[in-house]
């Protein structure tokens, strides 16, 4: 044996793959021709390229283990000029785009799934648990996600015997280079699959609907997402599953509007109880308030209800409840109505006869005869 490659490239003889690889990507960036033009340089750069095309192939390294020439005579013809042994290798010595080699696994993690579930204002006010149906890609039980028929099992690829890949070499204006591809016939996983699992039809998983049991914080609003960690879709061979996000859709509330962590309505009250004042019963997602209306309420005027808006998410405490005054003007008056009107207009000097009116006062007596007319 002439030349002892595993001392060319400076690795033990029982240097795993992963050690020849980087022993020759760093002395491919020290040695390589368009780095260091010297003539000795060159012919060390196609010393290495040899021993690394020779023990980087399980057969030719095999081959040489036990003695014989895997290179026919070739060894120093390789080089710049010659045999690149697999050019890939060089390209990533210098531009550090080396792809994972070898075969893919079929087993690969799932896909994340979505779906929406609504729920009244109520239930996002204080939280709540809910049952939902879910159907999900799950690990086929027949074959336990292998993807071959019981009784039968994955066999190595007899086209790239396992490896995942096949190399080819062509002709070039560098010389001969050897580039690698998928495995047309295992699609670079390195193992075939020749029966089946009748269930999933190879793939290791198949669509079922599960039911499970989600909790709703207080405080969520349209559009917060749960996450439900592994829950999602079984990956392809049956690999580990994704994630479910649940999508919260809050409905309408008849009463209530939301904004933020508050809550708004409106009660309508007479004019003579915004006048007097008095206690208007309000239903609350508390239960039954009493919403005080001070006397002198005016219309649009806000009555705010702390603590029993909706609670925060992340935080303590709720917001506010804002109750928002109408005052309701009668429209139509009889006799006696109009007559007890016009006496309080005259008692609060808001009505003269002879038509004067006080700064201020002519439109709120207008708007009364408006009412008194119907209008």
């Amino acid at each position: 044996m002439a030349t002892d490659y595993y001392a060319v490239l400076g690795v033990q003889r029982d240097a795993s793959q992963d050690e020849i690889k980087k022993a020759f990507r760093r002395l491919a960036r020290e040695l390589h021709p368009d780095v260091n033009p010297d003539p000795k340089t060159q012919e060390r750069f196609k010393e290495i390229n040899t021993a690394y095309e020779v023990l980087s192939d399980p057969q030719k390294k095999q081959m040489y283990d036990l003695g014989g020439d895997p290179m026919g005579g070739a060894a120093g013809q390789a080089g710049f000029g010659g045999n690149f042994g697999n050019f890939s290798d060089i390209m990533d010595a210098f531009f550090g785009t080396a792809a994972q080699r070898g075969p893919k696994s079929r087993t690969r993690r799932g896909q994340d799934a979505m779906i929406r579930l609504e729920i009244d204002l109520k239930e996002a006010t204080f939280g709540t648990t809910k049952e939902i149906q879910v159907d999900t890609a799950t690990i086929c039980k027949t074959c336990d996600g292998e993807g071959a028929a019981p009784g039968t099992s994955a066999q190595t690829c007899d086209m790239c015997r396992g490896r995942g890949e096949v190399s080819q070499v062509t002709r070039s204006f560098l010389g001969q280079v050897m580039t690698s591809r998928p495995c047309p016939q295992c699609q670079g996983f390195g193992t075939v699959v020749p029966t089946p699992c009748p269930e999933c039809a190879g793939d290791g998983r198949v669509r079922s609907r599960r039911t499970l049991t989600v909790k709703i914080p207080a405080g969520v609003d349209n559009g917060t997402r749960i996450q439900l960690a592994g829950e999602g879709e079984v990956g392809p061979g049956g690999g580990p599953p994704g994630d479910l996000f649940v999508e919260i859709r809050e409905k309408q509330h008849d009463m209530f509007q939301r904004r933020g962590d508050d809550l708004h309505c409106t009660v309508t009250v007479p004019m003579t109880a915004a006048a007097l004042g008095t206690q208007v019963p309000l239903e609350t997602l508390d239960g039954m308030q009493e919403v005080d209306i001070r006397p002198g309420t005016q219309s649009g005027q806000s009555i705010p209800l702390h603590g029993h808006g909706v609670t925060h998410l992340r935080g303590n405490g709720r917001g506010d409840l804002i109750v928002h005054v109408e005052v309701q003007t009668p429209q139509k008056l009889d006799a006696e109505q109009e007559e007890l009107l016009r006496k309080l207009a005259e008692l609060r000097d808001e009505e003269r006869p002879s038509g004067q009116f006080q700064p201020g006062q002519q439109g709120l007596f207008s708007r009364l005869k408006d009412a008194f007319n119907g209008r």
